[in-house]
């Protein structure tokens, strides 16, 4: 006994009839041709279906065919249609099966004949492999395109965590596996995947539900018909589950039936159907115009009359019943019921989809047969260019011309491909409740694999109807990465399964589940939220900060206390204080000093190359000068107490002229050092991009030789210089200078040694603040060291700078 009936399946069996009929109709299509055919159920079944098929194509057609005729002669094909077989003496064409399994099997039973199955709604993916099923072609899309659609559609509302179900046949189990592979790309990830048998059980039913349940994804694509969709929607129900997104394969994506009893399960439901045609002119008058009197003859017109209107015919050919019911308990039909004036999905046009392809593949075997009568010798598709004749056609000959068939159906374009399926193009439906109750398929977006690369899947967002409040759910495994941060994957996990890292240090990541971070260029560095790489923070001992003003203050005082010290000295040449003390080796130190002071000055703004090529140079030069000054003046000094021993004449070796010998001979191996310094690696400025977020712009020695060469020579000259100056420490009062040159040079000595330990550790500017803190440091000293005592009896007991004063110091 039948369980289901399919109401939809009769709408499409009487457009193929309503579509022969149009074309025996008319004149310009097939003029000398009619079209007959012979319509059989398959019964879902592939052993009744294949039996129906062999009979037909042998040539034994049971009773209940039909045949239209012209001029009482039969002219041309019989065609099927809805699981059916068909059977023509001049060339059998099988339009059907509706289900992808039902049409590999015929086609595996059917492939020694040749004959040529075009099916309307058989879209597994495996039927466009020409080498196994050459006689193929359909007017519904491949799977392949719509699992594309469901992929890029479930990724483009962020549900990359989902459940995918479907039924034990062909049709789901290629399309379950064509959606793991192509989801992968899109970062889709199937949570779970089930199958379930076509005839759904109790236990099978129970377990499909324990694995909704127990899932945590509330997205569920399911690939099935409408009769297994309201088995499963009748267990939701009793076990009240709700809140869930169904995805419909185009399968069941329009099935109108399964609302009236589960509108509420599938508010919001979302699903991709084939194209459809607003109208078809003329089928509503030929769907409705049924009346008592014109189905006794048909099973399938009587059994549905029966159904619809809950009634029994008068002599019924009808001898099935539904859902329990007996049918031989219904009263008498009265003969005035009217389709017109009830719902069925069967005389529903407004959302011609199914019914469309089977009307294009009628259309295609007539343009066949239109394109075959039209062939021109030596131009045909056949071997030799040969032509088939229309009224004894073979049926390989016929696929030749069905393959290479294009036409126009209601203005659409049809043409096929080289495995002749046809060019994808999908309506996104969604199913929305209206305030009556009933359900409206509201088209909310569109698929077409012909658009360009990214652009093929546009949807409407507004417009959507959810199954809960007004946004689409969330279901994902792992919260999205967000910028500044990149996927971790878990180990053993699914892609969709990750941990989110923060971008390392020095790294970014502008896009959300970026699977890597992105190092910064050397002169940028990443914001706080490590998404956008900014210029690093640019540092050099600058002018314009605090640090830096205050330098420049103190290096200018220092050469104005020198310069001071000069003019005091100047002024008091005469003097005995100032003659005593070597008056032209000191005013030279002061000149010297007031140097070094304002070479601190090279050391502030920013750095280039010639200024780090004069920085350094300038540094050991006049550091140079100044202690060969002081070391002229020590030796001086040990002179002048020997010249005073009986017999000794030793300053006439050490007058002024040796004296200044010494300084330039002191300071000339400083300016060779520096000299080869510069020819050979020069220091320049250079960009250091080793500190995080700020780019040091700094002097470079080039040569680190060079440049110690230069401090260790300081340390030379100024090592000799307080060695003398200890010598003569103990000198009498009046030469007692070599203290406070001695004094000096241990400041001296203090400073820089504290200089290489903090210069070497420190970085930036505060490398170069230490430098010049030194150079300050030791000039300081060595001035106030010096000149400092000398000013103070100059300025503030000129009573002492007198000559007897002097020998009694």
């Amino acid at each position: 006994m039948h369980k289901y009936f399919s109401s939809r399946a009769l709408r499409w069996m009487q457009t193929m009839t309503f579509a022969i009929k149009e074309i025996n109709q008319r004149s310009d299509l097939l003029p000398q041709l009619k079209l007959g055919f012979h319509i059989r159920d398959s019964c879902n079944d592939i052993s009744v279906s294949q039996r129906a098929a062999l009979l037909l194509v042998n040539g034994q057609p049971e009773i209940g065919t039909r045949v239209n005729r012209s001029n009482g002669q039969e002219r041309n094909i019989i065609s099927n249609l809805g699981c059916a077989a068909v059977q023509s003496t001049v060339s059998p064409v099988i339009i059907g099966d509706a289900a992808s399994g039902l049409s590999m099997a015929l086609l595996r039973s059917l492939g020694s004949f040749h004959i040529p199955l075009v099916s309307y709604f058989a879209s597994c993916s495996c039927l466009s492999n020409q080498r196994d099923f050459p006689t193929f072609m359909r007017t519904m899309p491949s799977d392949t395109f719509q699992i594309r659609a469901l992929a890029q559609l479930v990724r483009y509302f962020g549900w990359t965590w989902v459940g995918v179900i479907g039924m034990e046949s062909d049709y789901a189990r290629f399309a379950i596996q064509l959606f793991l592979q192509e989801s992968v790309q899109y970062g889709v990830c199937a949570a779970y995947t089930h199958v379930y048998p076509i005839v759904l059980s109790q236990q099978a039913l129970d377990e499909l539900l324990d694995v909704i349940q127990m899932a945590s994804p509330k997205v569920i694509i399911n690939f099935c018909s409408e009769s297994e969709m309201n088995y499963i929607l009748r267990e939701i129900r009793h076990r009240n589950i709700t809140g869930l997104q169904w995805i419909a394969s185009e399968a069941w994506s329009t099935a109108k039936s399964l609302w009236e009893e589960f509108g509420d399960l599938l508010t919001g439901t979302l699903g991709f159907a084939i194209r459809r045609a607003d109208v078809i002119p003329g089928l509503k008058q030929h769907l409705t115009s049924l009346r008592p009197s014109s189905i006794y003859e048909s099973a399938f017109l009587a059994e549905f009359w029966e159904e619809m209107f809950n009634c029994r015919l008068n002599g019924s050919v009808n001898s099935h019943s539904h859902m329990g019911d007996n049918y031989l308990d219904r009263l008498p039909c009265k003969g005035t019921e009217d389709l017109n004036a009830v719902y069925s999905a069967y005389s529903d046009v407004t959302q011609l989809r199914v019914s469309y392809n089977v009307y294009k593949a009628v259309y295609l075997v007539a343009h066949a047969l239109q394109d075959m009568s039209n062939c021109i010798v030596g131009q045909g598709p056949l071997p030799n260019g040969t032509c088939a004749d229309p009224k004894n056609v073979k049926p390989w000959q016929l696929i030749h011309y069905m393959k290479r068939a294009h036409f126009s159906s209601l203005g659409e374009k049809v043409n096929f491909d080289q495995n002749g399926d046809p060019i994808a193009y999908y309506d996104l439906m969604n199913w929305q409740r209206m305030s009556d109750g009933s359900l409206q398929l509201v088209k909310v977006g569109f698929y077409d694999d012909a658009s360009s690369a990214g652009r093929s899947l546009v949807i409407n967002d507004s417009v959507i109807q959810w199954p809960v409040g007004k946004q689409a759910f969330r279901s994902v495994c792992s919260d999205s990465c967000p910028p500044g941060s990149r996927i971790a994957r878990r180990k053993g996990e699914p892609i969709c399964c990750f941990d989110c890292v923060p971008c390392a240090e020095g790294e970014v990541s502008n896009t959300t589940d970026s699977l890597e971070c992105s190092r910064c260029s050397e002169n940028t560095w990443p914001n706080k939220g490590r998404d956008l790489c900014i210029p690093k923070t640019i540092e050099f001992l600058s002018y314009n900060e605090l640090m830096g003003i205050v330098l420049c203050v103190v290096s200018i005082l220092g050469a104005c206390f020198s310069l001071s010290i000069l003019a005091i000295f100047f002024t008091y040449k005469d003097t005995p204080l100032v003659r005593a003390n070597n008056m032209e080796l000191s005013l030279l130190l002061l000149v010297f000093l007031a140097v070094c002071f304002l070479v601190g000055l090279l050391f502030i703004g920013e750095p280039s190359d010639w200024l780090c090529r004069i920085r350094y140079p300038a540094f050991g030069i006049s550091f140079a000068l100044c202690i060969s000054c002081l070391l002229a003046k020590t030796v001086v000094v040990l002179m002048a107490f020997r010249s005073t021993l009986p017999g000794s004449n030793v300053m006439k070796w050490f007058g002024p002229n040796q004296q200044r010998a010494s300084v330039v001979l002191g300071t000339a191996v400083q300016v060779i050092i520096c000299v080869v310094w510069l020819l050979t690696s020069p220091p320049h400025a250079n960009n250091n991009t080793d500190y995080s977020a700020t780019l040091i712009i700094e002097c470079v020695t080039g040569s680190e030789v060079g440049f110690w060469c230069v401090l260790g020579y300081i340390g030379i000259l100024a090592c000799m210089c307080f060695l003398m100056a200890f010598l003569a420490r103990k000198l009498p009062d009046n030469f007692n200078e070599a203290k406070f040159i001695t004094f000096s040079m241990l400041i001296f000595f203090a400073v820089w040694i504290t200089f290489i330990p903090v210069y070497v550790s420190t970085a930036g500017k505060y490398t170069v603040a230490v430098h010049i803190f030194a150079i300050l440091a030791s000039a300081f000293g060595l001035l106030f060291c010096i000149f400092a005592p000398k000013c103070y009896v100059i300025i503030l007991k000129p009573e002492k700078n007198s000559k007897k004063n002097l020998i009694q110091r």
